[in-house]
């Protein structure tokens, strides 16, 4: 639910903010958007749902039985990754303009593409670093991102598939500002995550630590 709900809302802040802001062309032509959620959407939301469970869960404290799945905490974390994953596709889609528009609609395509397929390891978990939880430790995910990034390269890269995707060839500089941007969700939920940590770490003594059923 954090993995798709982001990412959609990522694909709405950017297409929403195009029709305010009256862009005289879209970032993203429909096809693209079509084949960014089958891409997206589908092998790596499945990944998250192989998950290894987490060292610590039967130390964590129950859920509320009135508790909302959609608490404030959890709203406003899809809201504010939801919108930077909108922000550096627009930000890339601007970057490309100062070639034309068939380069800014490619770029703004390949890094929201790319950012979702980053963007779900993060959501492996909502608290532990992706270093904690370990890279590798859910072949699953390493598997559909594998897939995710073959399937985009070849829409980047294939000659029959650029025309059918309306996308063009990026230079080197292209690609790395594309790179850069897409990895910019993953870098700030890690941060974001470590501060969280940070604020809410106390120490626990032993008389109050609730027992740990296994």
């Amino acid at each position: 639910i954090h993995y798709l709900l982001s990412c959609n809302i990522g694909e709405i802040v950017t297409v929403l903010a195009a029709t305010l802001l009256r862009f005289p062309w879209m970032p993203l032509a429909p096809i693209q958007l079509l084949w960014l959620n089958l891409v997206t959407d589908s092998l790596p939301a499945l990944a998250l749902g192989m998950e290894p469970v987490e060292e610590d869960v039967m130390e964590r404290p129950p859920r509320g039985k009135k508790e909302p799945l959609f608490s404030k905490s959890f709203s406003w974390r899809l809201a504010w990754q939801g919108c930077l994953v909108g922000g550096i596709t627009l930000l890339a889609y601007a970057l490309g303009l100062q070639a034309n528009y068939a380069v800014a609609n490619t770029m703004a395509f390949a890094t929201l593409t790319l950012s979702q397929l980053f963007h779900a390891f993060d959501a492996r978990s909502e608290d532990s670093s992706l270093f904690h939880l370990g890279v590798f430790s859910n072949p699953a995910m390493n598997k559909a991102f594998l897939a995710g990034l073959l399937l985009q390269g070849g829409v980047l890269l294939a000659p029959p598939l650029q025309g059918a995707f309306s996308v063009v060839p990026m230079d080197l500089s292209q690609w790395g500002t594309v790179l850069g941007l897409a990895l910019t969700p993953l870098v700030v939920c890690e941060i974001e995550k470590a501060f969280r940590r940070a604020k809410h770490k106390q120490p626990v003594s032993e008389e109050t630590k609730a027992p740990a059923y296994r």
